[in-house]
């Protein structure tokens, strides 16, 4: 998973303010912690992918949902130009930790494309 940077399954506080300062936001430690204890339902300190996806679900459903989509597609959409092109998705990727190939990228490029 892309936020699970040691793959045990779980968001770790620390995990979700690296993945949110990639993508150009600059969380406190508080409101990282507020954001983990707003979904996490059992209480154990971690976002399980469960509650991960109840968070993103809910996120989108609100009124602000389509500006952060449209926030989240500048992050990718260096040049402005309204596109997303595979050396743009790249860079984003290999900021946030995920080394993609060549192939891996044009597979993302080819789903994602309407």
């Amino acid at each position: 998973m892309l936020f699970d940077k040691d793959e045990d399954g779980t968001i770790t506080m620390a995990e979700l303010g690296v993945v949110m300062r990639s993508l150009g936001q600059r969380p406190s430690e508080t409101e990282l912690r507020d954001m983990v204890n707003e979904v996490d339902q059992d209480g154990n300190g971690t976002i399980e992918f469960n509650e991960f996806l109840q968070m993103m679900s809910k996120k989108m459903k609100g009124a602000d949902g389509e500006d952060e989509l449209r926030e989240a597609f500048r992050v990718f959409d260096k040049n402005n130009d309204g596109l997303i092109s595979s050396t743009e998705l790249r860079h984003v990727m290999t900021n946030l930790g995920e080394k993609l190939s060549d192939e891996e990228v044009d597979d993302m490029i080819k789903e994602a494309d309407l």
